[in-house]
């Protein structure tokens, strides 16, 4: 994982010592298709990353159990013995 945020950072930097301004990447993208793809080749890496790791951690080890349930517990305020009067 921290291979692809050295790319990243890399190609992050050497986009701006070449001088491409975000404007400039904008007007080169000024067809819907490559919007689109501009928009949905990272959001689908992300969902892959992220069923990766969940698969990774779900094969690593057992899950941890779970808590016992807590006893429920009356709250102070709805006690009957309080002597309040009903109107």
């Amino acid at each position: 994982m921290a291979v692809f945020g050295a790319i990243g950072t890399a190609l992050s930097a050497a986009a701006l010592m070449i001088g491409v301004t975000p404007a400039q990447a904008a007007s080169f993208a000024a067809q819907p298709d490559t919007q689109i793809a501009v928009f949905m080749v990272p959001l689908t890496l992300l969902v892959l990353v992220l069923l990766f790791e969940v698969a990774r951690f779900a094969w690593r080890a057992p899950l941890p159990a779970q808590a016992p349930a807590r006893p429920r517990r009356r709250p102070d305020w709805s006690a009957a013995d309080k002597g309040a009067t009903s109107p």
